[in-house]
């Protein structure tokens, strides 16, 4: 195609290859609804109006025609599958474009498993912006399967797509001005960056923004995401599995305020995507508390385009890429159909494509342990109390409280009338043998244990018990494995997830995954687990970049401090 046959079509002196005919166009500039039909050529909107002529012709009968939908902040790794069934999963419900930093598999395997997800998404209709990972590992205070840093940036930025640098975790580091974190900055080269700041305010957050963040997604409270408006970031208001921040922050989104906020997942399950959809699924919930629902439109597309500056993208317009979306209705949406560079891609629900998996088996030996026992998980006694890391339901932060601690022969064990079980994180990467061990509430088991190797950032294995020997062979499990999530008791295995690439993903379909999750999450009920999906709950207490109290292989993490926890203070 030359620039001068895209014009020729434009001006409708030449047919286009696809007339959608009789839309009710979704025009996100103007917050309208225009009745027209819209032109595609070459994978590009060619014109909008009437009169045009195409080779092919579908009548849409009224039905809505809306730009597909840019998914500006999420981890693919959360919804557990390789990126090729990814995109399976997602474009059927009109995700055309996610922003990622795949900062979950290079903890793992560092460039080489974000060059091997880039390749695949190419393979796909699936636009995948990459954030370079500025903080591989997160913290110091954990151990990470690979390292990412300053020349590791600069690779991953020649990569097709990159865009600049992913959540600047470390806020700490940046805001003491940490050499190793200012360099990570540096390496950017000016390029985007974005941000991950959770409770800053006042002198702190402006000390951060000085580095150069110009979005969010960590704000939990109303005055908070507000204080960060102010300040010029892009307000990410994110609604996913875990953590579900929509209700609190939509009043956030006013005339004044909307072209600075954008809906976001950050972490979504299968389940959630098969039950509930992609970013379609906060677009409606988001409808339902009362946004109109073209500005939620606009907080999915034109909004999220700006944000990462993507042109050409993210609108119905001429030059625009046909990106596109058929809905019978709005209110609530309804993805009917979903083209991708003019193609047709997915329609009522399924996809249209398929693309082999091809996954290097280098990706699929990455649990490296050294034989533990059952005294692995001791943790002595050093006082009558005890720091308990408290679960909040619906949030990725924690609570923090002083316990009475349960000893026996000078070890503190488990209280399960008090719903305090003993957690472990246990070094994966490098057979180290380090185990870390704590205590934590909120789970509700009352017998047996639950493990993972999924468990963000540095994903080393986590596991939750009532006794030690449930816990050894959860662990054990997850080895024999190479990766996944189990469920024992009583030395018995009643559910496991395998997720064999890198211990955090799975080759097979979305529906093959959410079902092994969902037997799980059965299989831990039974043992009485009070959360609806206790491992998304697991995957977080080993964070140490949110408040307040995590726990890593190196110890329990007081994040309020940004060091270990001082067991003399």
């Amino acid at each position: 195609m030359s620039l001068a046959e895209a014009i020729a079509v434009a001006r409708g002196d030449a047919p286009g290859d696809l007339l959608l005919a009789n839309a009710r166009v979704v025009n996100v500039f103007t917050a309208e609804i225009e009745a027209a039909d819209v032109l595609l050529f070459a994978g590009r909107v060619a014109a909008i109006g009437a009169g045009y002529q195409a080779r092919r012709t579908v009548d849409l009968r009224g039905r809505f025609l809306l730009p597909a939908f840019i998914n500006g902040h999420t981890h693919i790794e959360s919804s557990h599958l390789w990126v090729t069934e990814y995109a399976r999963a997602v474009v059927p419900h009109g995700t055309a474009a996610v922003v990622t930093d795949l900062h979950e598999i290079a903890n793992v395997a560092g460039l080489p498993a974000i060059e091997a997800a880039v390749r695949a998404a190419a393979r796909t209709p699936l636009a995948l912006y990459l954030m370079a990972p500025s903080c591989v590992p997160a913290s110091p205070l954990e151990t990470a399967g690979a390292s990412f840093g300053p020349d590791e940036i600069r690779q991953a930025l020649r990569l097709p797509r990159a865009l600049g640098l992913g959540e600047l975790m470390d806020f700490p580091g940046v805001i003491s001005t940490d050499p190793d974190v200012l360099s990570r900055v540096e390496a950017a080269g000016g390029r985007l960056i974005d941000g991950h700041a959770p409770g800053l305010s006042g002198n702190a957050l402006n000390a951060y923004l000085v580095a150069g963040p110009r979005s969010d997604h960590e704000s939990i409270r109303l005055e908070e995401a507000r204080e960060k408006l102010r300040r010029g970031m892009y307000v990410m208001i994110r609604e996913g599995t875990t953590e579900k921040n929509l209700r609190e922050l939509l009043p956030l989104v006013t005339d004044r305020t909307a072209s600075r906020c954008l809906l976001v997942v950050d972490d979504r399950s299968p389940a959630d995507l098969l039950e509930d959809g992609d970013i379609d699924g906060v677009v409606r919930r988001a409808v339902a508390l009362g946004l109109d629902p073209i500005r939620a439109v606009q907080l999915v597309t034109i909004n999220a385009a700006a944000c990462f500056q993507l042109t050409g993208v993210g609108a119905i317009a001429p030059g625009y890429r046909a990106d596109l979306i058929v809905a019978d209705d709005l209110q609530p949406l309804n993805v009917a159909q979903v083209y991708v560079n003019g193609e047709l891609v997915a329609e009522n629900g399924a996809a249209l494509f398929s693309t082999p998996a091809e996954i290097d088996p280098l990706l699929t030996r990455s649990v490296n342990m050294r034989p533990l026992t059952r005294d692995s998980f001791a943790l002595p006694a050093a006082g009558p109390r005890y720091p308990v890391i408290e679960i909040v339901p619906g949030q990725i932060f924690t609570a923090r409280r002083m316990e009475d601690a349960r000893v026996e022969g000078g070890r503190i064990v488990p209280d399960i009338e008090r719903d305090i079980l003993k957690l472990a994180v246990v070094e994966r990467h490098h057979a180290s043998g380090r185990v870390g061990v704590g205590l934590v509430k909120g789970f509700g088991l009352k017998r047996g244990a639950i493990a993972s190797s999924y468990a963000h950032d540095s994903h080393n294995i986590i596991v939750a018990g009532t006794n030690d020997d449930d816990m050894l062979e959860a662990v054990r499990r997850i080895e024999s494995m190479q990766g996944g999530l189990t469920v024992i008791a009583d030395g018995r295995n009643l559910a496991d997830v395998p997720l064999p690439v890198l211990g955090l993903m799975s080759a097979d379909p979305v529906e093959m995954v959410a079902a092994a999750l969902a037997a799980a999450n059965a299989a831990a009920a039974s043992l009485g687990a009070l959360l609806d999906d206790p491992f998304a709950a697991l995957s977080f207490l080993a964070l140490p970049v949110i408040p307040s109290l995590k726990l890593t292989d190196r110890g329990l993490v007081d994040v309020d401090r940004g060091a270990l926890f001082d067991f003399g203070g």
